[in-house]
């Protein structure tokens, strides 16, 4: 049974590809469940083989996307496999396959697309792009305006309620459709694409849209984890690399990056963005977007950027996902807005609303924010699409009577696209002949649409993005792969270490724990054909030499739930080896949308197989695989050293033996504060100053801003980061005491490596403005770098201030400085730094 093994499952007419891995340790098997494209997908361990033959095995797995359980029970013979799979929706339905990967390489869907590609792309100005669209534009009837501003899903997978609507391939021939959501088969996108170039009345060819959001078929760590590594040109490499691999196939318009500011840690979605701190999150925005869109979107290896979800969506309360969000306009401004300006400035040719209410009325629907903010202040001249059923829930949140009003309400906020839902095709035709809506609403939409299909030349080649040949070369080749593991390996961050890392490779080593075999490495929101081949941290320490027998394995328990006899077997192992690696953390389904968590805690059953291996006396190094800021002071307590390594993707474990082994020095700092409870959530560096703060001096009070059963502070802060080094700040100086408009200061710190190997330091600075018209942050990061250091060496770093990096929205509403004392501080997190000061005059 051990091995790949690939099979398709047939229910009714179709099929689905499955792909089962089976692994086997002493009797026990593990079976991971991986569907093509990458929307069932589970794994089981502590399995026994049943049957006459001892050949058969039946596992059942959650999905959380759909808030059911999927079950495979299957046959091995030599070579084939049978049995029958039952997903949330029905079965069971059968299963014949056969035992290795399978091939993805399509002759036929190559052959196809090489009759039609071709086509030369003309290369227009932005006055001759607007000149086409307007006698296009001259040509087409209000539903067939409305048609481009109407989106509809590739299948009859829904990602919340069902939508009704005609088949797509109906509604695309009537030219009702403009884009497409989740084409993920280029064969579906080849063909999809014939009916709107051969059949729609105008010919115009279809957008195809999905959500790239770390890797299409390669995978990239998590955003938030990719965050940690502060390098703007690895996550730009990464974002391109993403586009190359998913622009070949067929994919024009990308639903990322998300660059939503993240402070609450029970939030499913701040897998997705870059943290809590706005100045790191614009330079990651901009990063992002030039990865995406390249230089030109007429290079066929880009996509179309979307930033989302404008706006404030990372404050919803109680960190429950959708919820409403109650925030003040200085808030916005100051803390949620720099990284959609900053991705704006960057030429992002998309904007995605958010779901929640912004001062009682819901995005979707809201001018003041998408007309007002976005477009007129920002400047924003691109496309804006609804978040999925977004205008459909203006009804429900209660701020439209009925589906008519919803419509309405979106164009007036110039909403261009309808993701899924049909309101604008329901209702603007009335709207229109009522004089509700002006025909100059759509066409101004329409304008905006078309102009983007022209930049990336679907005009004149509407399959040019089609490129099988090509996209089989890149997934998941040589320099995609090493591009993905250069990055993991700079987003692990080392968050506790008392010597025992790097490992010797001459230990005996006991990888324990239901993330030890697993490849659930991936994280949300990737879709994948390629899950099968994530390399495990078993398989990552192998390939560094590990024999079998230097390596003892066990399970322990599963990811929720105790395993028969996992945790007496698991201490035998630990008992047997020199050093525990004790690997543990959240499923992939426990982070992303709609997985908001109420305790940031690891599951009991994971708590109690820590204990017991904590008792053993052994060294123990936890190493987490996860997509948020988890509760770890026990684990503080009680590990060796603590490796935080959230979604590493499609080279995990190599990269994680990279840094486990000493080869790599890790160099990664958080982005996300994480609590000593949960208590304190949610908790950031940059908060406000307080009447009555909390000081060294004063902590024996009663009546100060302070817990009775905590610390304020996080466990781990902002900026926090270990190296298998050390670093010391000395010899912070500034170029001048006083500023004026039009001057900068230099901010000059030395950082010397004080132990006994190379290693990379990130450096940052932070300023605080020490009083103003409004209460100031306690700091705010305005500044880092990266230096790389041999053992003993000394260098300096040095920043620039300027005006732009001082100014605030002031009590008067304006963005400017004020005269007044500063505070720098520099060193390398937000919570240890050296500190100088300087005064900004009038």
């Amino acid at each position: 049974m051990k091995g790949v093994w690939h099979g398709h499952v047939k229910m009714g007419a179709a099929s689905t590809l499955f792909i089962f891995t089976v692994e086997e340790w002493d009797g026990d098997y593990r079976l991971a469940v991986h569907s093509v494209p990458g929307i069932y997908s589970f794994e089981a361990g502590g399995l026994k083989a049943e049957g006459s033959k001892g050949n058969e095995l039946k596992a059942t797995g959650y999905l959380a996307m759909f808030g059911a359980d999927m079950t495979a029970q299957l046959i091995f013979g030599e070579t084939f496999l049978t049995g029958t799979v039952t997903l949330p929706f029905g079965g069971p339905f059968p299963l014949e396959g056969k035992k290795g990967q399978p091939s993805f390489r399509n002759e036929s869907l190559v052959s196809k697309a090489a009759e039609v590609q071709g086509a030369a792309v003309v290369e227009r100005t932005d006055a001759e792009i607007r000149e086409q669209v307007e006698q296009l534009l001259g040509r087409m009837s209000v539903e067939e305006k409305i048609g481009q501003m109407s989106q509809v899903g590739a299948s009859n997978f829904s990602f919340g309620g069902d939508v009704e609507s005609e088949p797509v391939e109906v509604l695309i021939a009537k030219g009702k459709i403009g884009s497409i959501l989740g084409a993920f088969d280029m064969n579906q996108v080849l063909e999809l694409q014939r009916i709107a170039v051969e059949q729609s009345p105008l010919r115009i060819p279809l957008l195809f849209n999905a959500d790239v959001i770390h890797g299409f078929q390669t995978i990239f760590p998590v955003p938030l984890a990719w965050s940690c590594s502060w390098d703007m040109e690895a996550i730009r490499k990464a974002c391109a690399i993403a586009a190359k691999e998913a622009a070949a196939s067929g994919i024009t318009y990308n639903h990322a990056p998300m660059v939503d500011v993240t402070r609450d840690a029970r939030w499913g979605r701040v897998v997705e963005g870059a943290g809590e701190d706005p100045y790191l999150g614009a330079a990651i925005a901009k990063a992002q977007v030039e990865g995406f869109q390249g230089e030109s979107l007429l290079d066929p290896d880009t996509l179309i950027a979307c930033l989302k979800h404008f706006i404030a969506y990372g404050a919803a309360e109680a960190g429950r996902d959708y919820n409403t969000v109650d925030i003040s306009e200085r808030t916005l401004r100051d803390v949620f807005l720099p990284p959609f300006r900053a991705g704006i400035e960057a030429g992002a040719g998309s904007v995605m609303n958010a779901f929640n209410l912004y001062d009682g009325i819901p995005i979707a629907g809201n001018t003041r924010i998408l007309r007002d903010l976005l477009r007129e202040e920002l400047g924003f001249e691109g496309m804006l699409i609804s978040d999925y059923a977004a205008i459909d829930e203006l009804v429900i949140h209660g701020a439209a009577e009925g589906g008519k009003e919803a419509a309405a309400q979106a164009l007036h906020a110039t909403m261009d696209i309808e993701m899924v839902t049909r309101l604008y095709e329901g209702h603007l035709p009335a709207l229109l002949a009522e004089g509700k809506v002006a025909e100059e609403q759509l066409n101004a939409a329409v304008r905006r649409i078309l102009t983007y299909k022209f930049k990336i030349g679907i005009m004149d080649a509407p399959y040019r993005y089609v490129r099988p040949e090509e996209a089989y070369e890149h997934y998941l080749s040589p320099e995609h792969l090493e591009a993905s593991r250069v990055v993991a390996r700079k987003s692990i961050v080392l968050l506790k270490n008392n010597g025992v890392l790097p490992l010797a490779p001459s230990r005996k080593l006991a990888v324990i724990g239901p993330f030890a075999a697993s490849r659930d490495l991936l994280g949300p929101w990737q879709f994948s054909n390629y899950a099968s081949e994530t390399a495990t941290l078993l398989q990552g320490l192998a390939a560094k030499g590990f024999t079998p027998k230097q390596l003892l394995y066990a399970e322990g328990c599963g990811v929720h739930e105790p395993l028969a006899g996992g945790i007496e077997r698991a201490v035998e192992q630990a008992l047997q080896a020199d050093m525990v690696l004790l690997a543990l953390g959240e499923s992939s389904d426990m982070s992303g949308e709609a997985a908001s968590r109420m305790d940031v805690t690891l599951p009991e059953a994971q708590l109690e197989l820590a204990k017991a291996i904590a008792q053993t006396g052994k060294p123990v190094v936890l190493i987490l695989t996860n997509g948020r800021p988890l509760v770890l002071e026990w684990f503080e307590n009680h590990m060796s050293a603590i490796v935080e390594s959230w979604f590493l993707g499609s080279q995990a474990g190599h990269a994680l033996a990279d840094v486990l082994l000493g080869d790599y020095n890790p160099s990664g700092k958080l982005t996300m504060s994480f609590p000593y409870k949960v208590g304190q959530v949610p908790v950031y560096y940059n908060h406000y100053r307080t009447g009555r703060p909390l000081t060294e001096s004063n902590s024996s009070q009663k009546f100060i801003s302070k817990y009775i059963d905590g610390p304020n502070e996080p466990l781990y802060p902002f900026g926090y980061g270990l190296s298998y080094t050390t670093f010391a700040y000395s010899e912070l100086a500034l170029s001048r005491a006083e500023l004026r408009t039009g001057d900068t200061l230099e901010v000059a710190i030395t950082v010397t490596n004080t132990g006994s190997r190379a290693g990379e330091e990130i450096v940052q600075l932070y300023i605080q403005d020490v009083h103003g018209s409004v209460v100031r942050p306690v700091k705010e990061l305005k500044g880092f770098q990266k230096l790389l250091l041999e053992a003993g060496e000394s260098r300096k770093a040095v920043f620039t201030l300027s005006e732009e990096h001082l100014k605030f929205t002031t009590a008067s509403m304006r963005h400017e400085v004020e005269a007044g004392q500063f505070k720098v501080y520099v060193g390398g997190s937000s919570r240890e730094t050296l500190t100088a000061e300087f005064e900004w005059l009038a």
